[in-house]
């Protein structure tokens, strides 16, 4: 009767439009009254207490160091480098687009930054260029969502938070699913550019035009190395690393390129401390709803009915795959991942998934959410920039999911993809 009332008023209110933080908390409480196991004082301190935590320190770290670099002028020359190696080529400002959304996401840790700040610049390019309005939109809303994949990443960090596993070891298992999702975007978007014969042909550099753009964009393209380097080689931890890529992106857009002043400065911050408000009071939310899965021992008993009727461990994992697609399209990620988790990671480990594996899994799953209606963010944010129908970002997404479809299928079935490197250096 508890998860009944937790899970049916949770729906309910989301039907209602009620706000999801809103909704995890009045579901949760009403839950907790009824049960009577903890007093109602319990959701107060939980809201304390669960983002009381130095990992979760590392989100409105890179929510600022994203903003920066994005206002900064590093998004514009990383663009520029692309245009370097790829314009020439047929469809090779779409392959510009995805090369520069994984740049960028590996800066900024968010899928709807990347859309914003990477489509702003490159769909009227693109448009210039001959690539239909909605085609490219498209592809800048599916390339963004790398951003959530490709480390840092602000939701492998709440998954770290939720699993208790390594976030330095799920930022290395983020490394190559993140690429082979690049790489088979990039097949399929220059496939669509060399078969329409579009593309914004740019002259051939000279080695000396190519060599000034590359030197002009060596700060942009050092902040992939100096965070993950950092990370991986035991200089700072993640959190750390957050801090410094906002010193980084101050002294990068303020000093170096002069792009950031103090009205964009005080923008900047405005903006990212809502950002980071909306998130933590998601998290704090989300996790009470956990906790209250958890004293009712819900994930449990799940655990082992599933295990009971769905004995195959290929099958299981298609299923939680379907599952995570469906939810991915209405409920927002951080939120997703901290309720799901400890009720679907019990269940992988069952049938001798890894922890990292699965949150690998997991988000790949919630990055194709992004794209995906209704509350397909990173479509809501593409729409926006490209002044754009929601409908025709919609369609235009479609053979993208698919792409993305394919790549998760061999991310979740084969495991070395995303431990293999992990393996490697441990080893």
């Amino acid at each position: 009767m508890t998860a009944l009332i937790l899970f049916g008023l949770f729906t309910f209110l989301l039907f209602l439009s009620v706000p999801i933080a809103i909704g995890l908390g009045l579901a949760s409480t009403a839950a907790l009254l009824f049960s009577g196991k903890v007093s109602s004082s319990y959701v107060a301190q939980g809201l304390v207490t669960s983002i009381d935590s130095f990992p979760l320190m590392a989100v409105p770290f890179f929510i600022l160091a994203g903003n920066l670099m994005s206002q900064g002028g590093l998004s514009e020359r990383l663009l520029s480098v692309g245009k370097i190696l790829f314009g020439r080529f047929n469809g090779g400002m779409a392959v510009i687009a995805v090369v520069t959304c994984m740049f960028f996401g590996a800066i900024s840790g968010s899928g709807p930054a990347t859309v914003a700040a990477v489509g702003a610049i490159l769909l009227p390019a693109m448009t210039k260029g001959g690539y239909r309005p909605a085609f490219s939109t498209g592809l800048i809303a599916s390339a963004g969502s790398l951003g959530i994949v490709i480390p840092p990443s602000i939701p492998m960090i709440i998954y770290a938070s939720s699993a208790n596993v390594s976030v330095t070891e799920l930022f290395l298992a983020g490394i190559i699913p993140g690429l082979l999702i690049g790489i088979f975007l990039i097949a399929y978007a220059w496939f669509v550019g060399k078969r329409e014969s579009v593309g914004l042909k740019e002259p051939t550099p000279t080695l000396g035009e190519a060599l000034k753009t590359i030197y002009d964009a060596k700060w942009a393209l050092l902040v992939p190395v100096i965070i993950l380097g950092g990370i991986y080689g035991g200089v700072f931890t993640p959190t750390e690393a957050a801090a410094v890529a906002v010193f980084y992106g101050l002294i990068v857009g303020v000093f170096l390129y002069k792009e950031l002043s103090l009205k964009k400065l005080y923008t900047i911050l405005a903006d990212s401390a809502l950002i980071t408000s909306t998130i933590m009071i998601i998290v704090g939310a989300a996790t009470i709803f956990g906790r209250v899965l958890t004293i009712e021992r819900i994930p449990v008993q799940l655990a082992d009915y599933t295990l009971e009727i769905v004995s195959n461990p290929l099958l299981l994992l298609l299923l939680i795959n379907v599952l995570l697609l469906v939810i991915g399209t209405f409920m927002e990620t951080l939120a997703a991942i901290i309720i799901l988790t400890p009720i679907l990671l019990p269940i992988a480990a069952g049938i001798g998934v890894h922890p990292v594996h699965f949150g690998i899994i997991m988000i790949v799953n919630l990055a194709i959410g992004m794209i995906t209606p209704p509350v397909g963010v990173n479509l809501f944010v593409a729409s926006r920039v490209a002044s754009l129908s929601l409908e025709k970002v919609m369609r235009s997404a479609v053979p993208f999911v698919i792409v993305m479809l394919v790549a998760l299928l061999l991310i979740t079935y084969l495991p070395f993809i995303s431990l293999g490197l992990s393996n490697l250096i441990n080893n």
